[in-house]
């Protein structure tokens, strides 16, 4: 699939309009659905709470009311590859610990103590278990979502890098089975910690960064399935923080072919090499005098539209989208925490998702779909259950496709499948059986999955091949 900034856009005029018509809209909207948000703290503990979490978090994702539709745009999901756990592997991984926490303890709810404020619906889990990769690209899948971007630290072997790049190499066999786009962000950060870890010289850095762009070349820019903008691939910078001028990505790039030229995107402000760049949660700015560490509404729309308005004059933009901010840093011992963006009963995530998509950016960027260390994440939580996801089906079928299928509900038979997969074992016929649900799901044949599902856990013989109790 390649897109085609000509014909994504209205004029910017019109565009205007229409979003200052729909940011009206979602404000009225936003302010009645306020008055029926109830206060999760008040439900009861344990396995009902959760239960009753689900239920709360799935009605908040109501229907919006109708609106003209958008211009065609991509929606893109940042991806975290980096989660190493017990038992797919045998220890837990930083992220999950951050050398403080300890998963092997669990709470009086059955919950391990990880680091973060938020609880994945499957546990703490291991980024290359092909269980879990397959639950994230169905739910990916169902929301409406329409490929991945990943954070990506290179292929050196050096701290947590190599173990990454063979997660991310793992998670694109899912998004291509899925029939999603991917995409790389590169951290040139890995250069500073290559340095400063005896890997490299200064004067090696940019041979290196050459090094990884021909990798990049090689293993995933001539897939059909990387993401092409105006027949570039497409590669993001999360900064730059080493590789700061212009000229250093020049040189970079000249080891690619004319072909695999990138569509490049920093963060915040666009390089002449680039195409243009993409925002982020702009926690900088809770220092500010007074804010006491909290990013508030009005400082949020105020980066917001600023960015926007600096954006309008490059080639392309990304524009992102945000359920809230909340790290676990200061309390893990890693550092002092980089401030709060509430959730505000989803209105943040309503807000920002709005913006990107009614504005004349030339894709979405959802952030994120997994960084619990800094609680930007879609995925489904304890917490939150699966309302952001439905949050993002009923933009997507208000904005972009009238005709967009799938609801809230529908999300549940990615953990069902889930739950069946950890249930089976190595057991090669329920794999099979199971294999058919994956596949029915992709098709878009819900019902018959379910009704597998139904069979397997009806089903004594194979629940005693896949080991479980009758």
């Amino acid at each position: 699939m390649i897109w085609d900034s000509s014909v994504m856009h209205v004029t910017n005029m019109g565009r205007a309009r229409l979003s200052s018509a729909r940011r009206k809209l979602a404000t009225l909207r936003d302010f009645i659905r306020s008055r029926r948000a109830e206060d999760r703290r008040a439900l009861p503990c344990g396995p009902l709470r959760i239960t009753l979490r689900l239920i709360f978090v799935a009605l908040s994702a109501a229907p919006l009311p109708a609106a003209t539709v958008a211009a065609s745009k991509p929606i893109m999901v940042y991806y975290m590859p980096w989660y190493v756990a017990k038992p797919y592997s045998s220890d837990w991984g930083w992220h999950w610990t951050m050398n403080h926490f300890q998963p092997d303890v669990t709470n009086a709810s059955g919950e391990r103590q990880i680091a973060s404020w938020y609880y994945p619906l499957i546990g703490p889990y291991d980024s290359s278990d092909p269980a879990v990769l397959e639950y994230h690209v169905l739910l990916m899948k169902l929301a409406g979502i329409d490929g991945v971007i990943v954070d990506w630290y290179g292929f050196t072997s050096y701290l947590d890098y190599g173990i990454n790049n063979t997660a991310t190499a793992r998670l694109f066999d899912f998004t291509r089975k899925a029939g999603l786009k991917f995409s790389i962000c590169y951290e040139d950060q890995t250069i500073h910690h290559l340095i400063d870890g005896g890997r490299l010289t200064p004067s090696d850095a940019i041979p290196h960064a050459r090094e990884v762009m021909l990798s990049l070349q090689t293993n995933y820019f001539a897939d059909p399935s990387y993401f092409r903008l105006n027949g570039k691939p497409m590669l993001l910078n999360f900064g730059p923080q080493y590789f700061v001028t212009n000229s250093n990505w020049e040189n970079i790039f000249s080891a690619l072919s004319p072909a695999n030229q990138p569509a490049f995107f920093t963060e915040d402000n666009r390089l002449p090499v680039g195409a243009g760049a993409f925002n982020w949660p702009p926690m900088w700015m809770r220092q500010a005098p007074g804010t006491a560490g909290v990013l508030s509404s009005v400082a949020l729309r105020n980066y917001l539209a600023g960015y926007d308005q600096k954006a309008s004059t490059w080639p392309a933009y990304i524009s992102s989208a945000f359920p809230r901010f909340h790290d676990i840093y200061q309390k893990a011992g890693v550092r002092n925490y980089w401030g709060y963006l509430g959730d505000n009963n989803g209105d943040t995530f309503r807000e920002t998702l709005s913006r990107a998509i009614t504005n004349s950016s030339t894709l979405v960027q959802i952030i994120t779909w997994n960084d619990f260390g800094e609680g930007t994440v879609v995925e489904p939580t304890r917490e939150y259950g699966y309302r952001d996801l439905g949050l993002l089906q009923d933009f997507r079928r208000e904005y972009l496709d009238k005709k967009f299928p799938w609801r809230t509900n529908d999300l549940a038979i990615a953990l069902r499948l889930y739950n069946a997969r950890k249930q089976q074992g190595t057991n090669a016929v329920v794999s099979s059986v199971l294999d058919g649900v994956f596949t029915n799901i992709l098709s878009g044949k819900l019902e018959a999955a379910n009704l597998e599902l139904d069979k397997f856990a009806k089903d004594s013989t194979l629940r005693a091949a896949a080991g479980s109790k009758p």
